[in-house]
């Protein structure tokens, strides 16, 4: 057990971002859901969980002291570990986060010039402070659907990892402006180059494929090429990244990322700098803390529960999407989770026993899971900021290093109550059990003159009927091209997920409300 104080969790989810080598280092960075999900599929195989599949059936697969994970459209993914002593109707102790962060994205037709200048278009993705993102050193990266040598299309990861990109500011002197104001449709493109430097480049792609323009007579093309929808240089680019040639890029999913590297800053090392902080940095802890708990051989031996972590795409959009948390994701799930039979069944993972669970009422184990499961819904918080100190209320202003935040509002824009405030401090004191200390905690409501922003756990509360706590890591710059957050909150929050599964199957028999 790592000290309380210990900045390795903090260098590990450096690691996660940077892709760095360490002990829980993954193979790639994350600047986009799809590498995100890439690099926790990395950490959970290499813990030993199992991938399976939605379209598959579970019941000869999913095992009780089994540990599995499943993605959906590669963006969204889910990881269990289900407990020796579990039965149909048990519960389930999850932790929901969302993978997806402020970002600009390229536009499906990105090739534009101006004045001389290569410029490539780009879309605003979520609620980002876009001002940060002007004289940034940007690269590229995201999904490429290509044509392999069998015929078949499938999904390439790329990231260009160098400042191919960057959105120039106009000069103090031809503009004195007090408040930076931009206008996001005509000045927030990006410049790629020089027109010059293309004309007069050799460009492979196009010679290999002059007629591939889909308003010539005769040319089955139902879109016009790549290379004339993005500039050709960026077409060979990407697929270079992704080792094909570019006749075979079919399309694409892109955006743009920061290539300065996440690192510790301050005087002591007590503060992360590092893009998507919100919420990646809760995704991490979530995973952390999820492998933690069942790092032990017989961790899953008296267990009854269901260990889960849900990590949800586009949360920034408002999550309304078939891999967001406000689709049937985790519904679906948790209802085929709550009829697995138990490893006492005779012939457990027989399809009969998966539909006859000795004298468990299968026709309602969904329902009775729901009642009985408790949903950590874990996205960042904020900070106080000393500049802006009036902005907090005055009695709940959450400070960096000094743990996660539970987070509450009157008109249930969270979805914290009091018996789970209850619950998570004895989840704390429970940690210092474990080794260490208590994980401290704070609170946080938001002024009454300010607007309070929301997360997935109303939605999901709403949607399953499960107890629901809100909470994350402090952060200052939310939302910022990037962000800052305290280097010892990795760990705090890892060692009070790792604590959350291993003791909630008991501790929740001990809190009574209904």
């Amino acid at each position: 057990m790592a000290s309380v104080d210990s900045k390795q969790p903090a260098l590990d989810f450096l690691s996660f971002v940077n892709a760095s080598p360490t002990r829980k280092g993954s193979s790639l960075s994350t600047p986009f859901p799809f590498h995100a999900v890439q690099s926790a599929k990395d950490l959970l195989a290499k813990a030993g969980f199992q991938e399976i599949k939605e379209r598959d059936s579970w019941a000869s697969t999913c095992q009780p002291g089994g540990k599995y994970y499943l993605t959906r459209n590669t963006t969204t993914l889910v990881a269990f570990a289900i407990g020796k002593k579990w039965k149909p109707g048990n519960s389930i102790a999850m932790i929901g986060a969302h993978t997806d962060s402020p970002v600009l994205r390229v536009k499906p037709v990105s090739k534009k010039s101006g004045e001389g200048f290569i410029q490539v278009g780009v879309e605003t993705y979520g609620g980002g402070i876009w001002h940060t993102w002007f004289d940034r050193d940007l690269g590229v990266a995201g999904r490429v659907m290509v044509r392999a040598k069998d015929g078949s299309i499938v999904q390439k990861l790329v990231k260009i990892d160098r400042p191919i990109l960057r959105i120039p500011t106009l000069a103090i002197h031809l503009d004195r402006q007090e408040t930076f104001a931009f206008n996001k449709e005509t000045q927030l493109f990006p410049i790629a180059g020089l027109a010059a430097a293309e004309l007069n480049r050799t460009r492979p792609s196009q010679e290999a494929a002059p007629e591939a323009t889909a308003d010539k007579p005769g040319n089955l093309a139902p879109l016009k090429a790549m290379t004339e929808r993005h500039h050709p240089y960026l077409v060979e680019l990407i697929a270079t990244e992704a080792g094909v040639t570019p006749a075979d890029v079919l399309d694409f999913e892109l955006i743009l990322f920061d290539t300065q590297k996440s690192c510790l800053g301050g005087l002591l090392e007590e503060f992360i700098f590092s893009p998507r902080l919100d919420n990646l940095n809760c995704s991490f802890c979530a995973i952390s803390g999820l492998i933690d708990s069942v790092a032990e051989k017989s961790a899953l031996e008296d267990e009854s529960s269901i260990r889960l972590i849900a990590l949800f795409d586009h949360e920034e959009i408002g999550s309304r999407t078939a891999q967001g948390a406000d689709s049937n994701v985790l519904p679906a799930i948790i209802r085929r989770l709550s009829v697995l039979p138990s490893g006492h069944f005779e012939d457990a993972g027989s399809e009969a026993s998966y539909v006859k669970a000795g004298d468990v009422d299968l026709s309602t184990a969904y329902e009775q899971t729901l009642s009985t499961s408790f949903l950590v819904s874990a996205d960042m918080a904020h900070s106080v900021n000393p500049n802006y100190s009036g902005k907090y209320e005055v009695d709940h202003r959450p400070e960096m290093n000094k743990g996660p935040v539970i987070k509450i509002n009157a008109n249930a824009r969270y979805a914290t109550n009091s018996p789970g405030i209850v619950l998570l401090q004895e989840v704390a004191q429970k940690a210092a059990e474990d080794g260490g200390a208590c994980v401290p905690l704070q609170l946080f409501v938001v002024r009454n003159d300010s607007s309070c922003g929301s997360t997935i756990g109303p939605m999901l509360s709403a949607a399953l009927g499960a107890r629901t706590l809100d909470l994350g890591n402090p952060q200052l710059s939310m939302h910022s091209i990037r962000e800052t957050g305290g280097t010892y909150d990795v760990g705090h929050a890892i060692r009070l997920f790792e604590s959350f599964f291993k003791h909630y199957s008991s501790l929740s028999k001990t809190i009574f409300v209904d």
